[in-house]
């Protein structure tokens, strides 16, 4: 009898210790690993959401050189896309930054029925593989644009993690709200379309809008919001933004590693003239040491007298040249440097009034990319929010 109560006891010990060992573990995991399992429990609520395996069907061979146009949702969807594409063949271009999820928040296509990203939907593009296969045929490098922080939809739809102006959702001049980049469910929501549009086929993944709002640094006091972890941290108010922004980008990167895509991030090209700009949270520098490209949006038209040039619409190559000069010293001092990929201008900028402006075409498009190639960077992207370009440039400066 003696031996069974001992076996019993024995067997009762080994129980106990097996849930010790197990509490702990799951103790530890809950303190060091809180970021990696929200977005995977986040990740388990996206079952119809997020496609079950990559569309590895697809073959993008990476560019010579990727240049590029902007190309909306409506865009993709309609007639116009057919007519792009013929655009892109003639004109020596190769890529297409599409919508996927625009600047109101909204995805382009529908998601599947029950999905948490489902109310985010829309029909402008009615077949994201069919858009794919296409591009495909062309051979035509697709990037998935995000729109991440600037984000209407969301907001409206979880007040909680956006900024509030006495307990409504607030908007800034242009009626846009905008979700708080502090809020760690806000980054696993976009990562969740992100892996979507990855696993869809996209090569790569185009995050924008990676900051706060403009003036934040001024308006921020007036507003009421959460700085979940980061409220805790001992820094000035404009470094706890540049941290939570560039450790959304660390975190977007690992995550998207298995898929296999490359990940950029736009950003406002004076933060490159800055060591940081902590008003809307961007590091030129540590959000470059994240990406595999970093495409800083350096249009002429969106500088003021900067670089000595007082009216740098009127000089698009000056422009272009100085900038670039001084990014490159910034990407040489990195020890693994992204790919610099400039947003440039084919727009013309009338709203700047007489005198400050000039009609772009042709001559103003080259000069930009004449300023990008003398200071050794060939790959770019077109902005243009109409999706209408300049024929017959000498985009490959053959």
């Amino acid at each position: 009898m003696m031996k069974y109560v001992t076996l019993f006891v024995f067997i009762i010990l080994c129980a106990f210790m097996i849930t010790v060992n197990i509490s702990e573990t799951a103790s530890a995991e809950s303190v060091n690993d809180q970021p990696k399992r929200r977005a995977e429990l986040l990740l388990k609520d996206f079952p119809a959401a997020v496609t079950k395996t990559a569309n590895t069907s697809l073959t993008f061979p990476y560019p010579d050189a990727v240049r590029g146009i902007y190309v909306s949702g409506s865009a993709a969807g309609s007639n116009r896309f057919n007519e792009l594409i013929k655009f892109l063949k003639q004109n020596d271009l190769n890529t297409m930054v599409i919508d996927f999820k625009e600047d109101s928040g909204k995805l382009v296509y529908k998601p599947a029925k029950g999905s948490p990203l489902s109310a985010a939907g829309s029909n402008k593009i009615k077949s994201i593989p069919v858009m794919l296969r296409k591009l495909e045929k062309e051979q035509i490098y697709p990037i998935a644009r995000i729109v991440v922080f600037k984000d209407s939809h969301l907001a409206y739809k979880r007040p909680e993690w956006t900024f509030r102006n006495k307990g409504k959702v607030w908007r800034n001049e242009r009626k846009e709200a905008f979700i708080n980049p502090f809020v760690k469910e806000v980054w696993d929501y976009n990562i969740a379309a992100a892996v979507e549009a990855a696993k869809l086929g996209f090569q790569e993944i185009q995050f924008d809008y990676v900051r706060f709002p403009e003036g934040f640094e001024k308006k921020g006091a007036n507003l009421s919001y959460s700085k979940g972890d980061y409220g805790k941290l001992k820094i000035s108010e404009g470094q706890k933004r540049v941290k939570a922004v560039s450790d959304f980008v660390k975190y977007a990167k690992d995550k998207l590693e298995p898929y296999d895509v490359k990940v950029s991030v736009d950003i406002f090209g004076y933060t490159a003239t800055l060591e940081e700009a902590p008003g809307i949270g961007q590091n030129f520098t540590e959000i470059s040491k994240n990406v595999d490209v970093i495409s800083s949006m350096i249009y002429p038209s969106h500088w003021g007298s900067y670089f000595g040039i007082s009216k740098p619409d009127l000089e698009p190559y000056r422009l272009v040249n100085a900038y670039m000069k001084l990014e490159r010293k910034k990407l040489t001092s990195l020890k693994k440097p992204p790919i610099s990929r400039p947003w440039i201008q084919d727009f013309t900028a009338a709203y700047l009034g007489k005198g400050n402006y000039q009609p772009y075409g042709k001559l103003q498009v080259e000069a930009q990319i004449k300023a990008l190639y003398a200071n050794g960077v060939k790959e770019f992207l077109l902005w243009n929010a109409g999706c209408n370009y300049t024929d017959n440039v000498n985009y490959k400066m053959k």
